[in-house]
């Protein structure tokens, strides 16, 4: 029934202030309240407490993936909730919300880029043999009801790799709040001088941790290949500065808790990752009137038209097809030209959109555990 009102048990582990998945928890949170309903939050130790005015939250004592997902089970009977939703891996749950998308997909992308020794060593990984075993309780034995994904590409994988049944997988694609994206001149003027970047350069925007696995390593040396001097690179977020080389033209500025700035003062939004489900950060460059050149392995790239609304290449590291990309890019009327219809593509990703999907796939789950339980 569309007016019942549930009691939502979310579950994530970890916390990063400028975490993708932890600002898109607040935002849904924050939706599903405003709309009647509770959610209260199951986390691990270094979730703030103030990060969480949407209701109850309970933190685990323990960090591990196995660890969490064991004290996740056994705390299940004395919580009280009406459907459990989890944006983790853990052994069950009555809806999974897969935005880190399926990790033996990842896994196998990203063999590809690597030396045979290099991927024996990372099989043998206690952490990644703990998140598989996780992610084959949940779609191989069945441990999650429903799953949410926000691509068509995840929702292939798991039915590929886990015969998880696709009738029992739902599409709702990422939201952001579109009001909090707008970027005016005045912000953009201002951004810019605080950057330091002058009037006639070109500024690249890389937002995003993990940065292997994003290709920030793609985009330097794309952007190398331009040869243009008026060429700059701006890097928002969370890595280790001294495995890139340095140059004139890149700026490391740290985890970014407010993107906005840097978004209004960049020209191009560029991720050319390996494995993403569906970037929240090119949603909202997109949002911003920004053209984002990404991959085919982002989800996010279902949703854009080449050379309409970014570019998209099959491959990070086909450095001559991004090098193109930005050169395509780096003309001032065309980026003008597009900034409206990019606008537009954006405008119909509300988080209102995404928050109504994922509350009506919870009230069909609740209602199946009733049943069930009967």
């Amino acid at each position: 029934m569309p007016s019942e009102k549930l009691n939502i048990a979310f579950v994530r582990r970890g916390y990063s202030p400028s975490g993708g998945a932890e600002a898109y928890l607040k935002r849904l949170a924050r939706g599903v309240v405003d709309l009647g309903h509770q959610a209260q939050l199951l986390t691990s130790n270094d979730w703030p407490k103030d990060q969480w005015p949407f209701g109850t939250i309970t933190h685990l004592q323990t960090t591990s993936a196995i660890g969490f997902a064991d004290e996740l089970d056994k705390l299940r009977p004395q919580i009280g909730y009406d459907v459990l939703m989890s944006l983790e891996r853990v052994w069950r749950c009555d809806v999974f919300r897969a935005g880190d998308g399926v990790h033996r997909a990842w896994l196998n992308r990203r063999g590809k880029f690597k030396l045979p020794l290099e991927r024996f060593v990372h099989d043998l990984s206690p952490k990644h043999r703990q998140i598989l075993q996780l992610e084959d309780a949940l779609l191989g034995k069945r441990g999650a009801g429903r799953v949410i994904v926000s691509s068509e590409m995840v929702k292939t994988e798991m039915v590929d790799l886990y015969g998880y049944p696709a009738d029992k997988i739902d599409l709702v694609r990422n939201g952001v709040p579109l009001d909090q994206f707008r970027c005016k001149p005045e912000v953009r003027e201002k951004s810019r001088a605080d950057l330091r970047l002058k009037a006639d350069e070109i500024c690249l925007l890389f937002a995003g941790s993990g940065w292997q696995r994003k290709g920030l390593d793609f985009a330097m040396k794309a952007m190398g290949l331009c040869r243009d001097p008026k060429l700059r690179l701006l890097v928002a977020g969370r890595g280790k500065t001294e495995s890139y080389f340095k140059s004139k033209r890149v700026r490391f500025l740290g985890e970014v808790v407010d993107l906005v700035p840097v978004y209004a003062a960049a020209d191009i939004f560029i991720l050319p990752t390996i494995y993403d489900p569906f970037s929240n950060a090119c949603l909202e460059a997109l949002a911003c009137g920004l053209p984002v050149i990404t991959t085919r392995g982002n989800g996010f790239s279902e949703i854009i038209e080449h050379e309409v609304h970014g570019s998209i290449v099959d491959s990070g590291n086909d450095l001559k097809a991004l090098r193109d990309a930005i050169l395509f890019w780096s003309d001032t009327d065309r980026r003008n030209n597009a900034r409206s219809t990019t606008i537009e593509r954006a405008s119909q990703f509300d988080i209102s959109k995404n928050v109504a999907q994922t509350v009506a796939v919870l009230i069909q789950a609740a209602a199946s555990s009733r049943s069930s339980n009967l």
